[in-house]
């Protein structure tokens, strides 16, 4: 009986330094060496403060800022420990509700609107993270944030032309705009 502990101890062991170790430590410096950024969180630093990641939304409330898609995350919006969409099919009465709940929020925040609203802008993505919107979000909101800001509606499509993002390796999703990075370039232009 003591001759098959001995193998299987030592197999035991084998496998721990190997999948528990070696492996771990080699992923993780292919990646610090390949893919910094993203390995690293993909933190946006100014000034020594971390603003936030472009791979997780943030919550933007004020009209001066471009607003993200809705996050279905619990207890807070666009909590990265609890990713998780909200489950709603289109047949649940809580997600029409929801949806037109943010159609009133977005008309009443800029009345003289009259495009339609991208529907990026009222549901919520699958893992209520997004940090992207699409163009047509982005374009939607132009006005409000130029009026807010005081800028020329003009500017404020530059900068939205200058932070869209177009497909991965030009066929893969669809353009997008991500919506901290075009914020932080919004206030660093005042």
């Amino acid at each position: 009986m003591l001759a098959q502990f001995r193998p299987a101890f030592v197999l035991l062991a084998a496998l721990t330094v190997v999948t528990g170790i070696a492996y771990p430590l080699l992923v993780t410096g292919l990646a610090q060496v390949l893919f910094k950024s993203e390995a690293n969180g993909s933190l946006i630093v100014q000034d020594g403060k971390t603003m936030g990641s472009t791979l997780i939304g943030q919550p933007f409330a004020d009209p001066k800022h471009f607003w993200g898609r809705a996050s279905g995350t619990s207890p807070n919006p666009y909590n990265a420990a609890s990713s998780s969409g909200t489950n709603q099919g289109p047949t649940n009465p809580a997600l029409v509700d929801a949806v037109a709940a943010r159609v009133k929020a977005l008309k009443e925040a800029d009345p003289g609107n009259k495009l339609p609203i991208p529907v990026d802008l009222v549901t919520a993505s699958g893992s209520g993270l997004d940090p992207h919107i699409s163009p047509a979000a982005a374009e939607y909101q132009v006005e409000r944030v130029a009026r807010a800001r005081g800028l020329p509606a003009a500017k404020v499509r530059d900068l939205v032309a200058q932070h869209t993002e177009d497909r991965q390796l030009g066929f893969l999703g669809e353009p997008r705009v991500n919506v901290l990075e075009l914020n932080l370039a919004l206030d660093a232009s005042r």
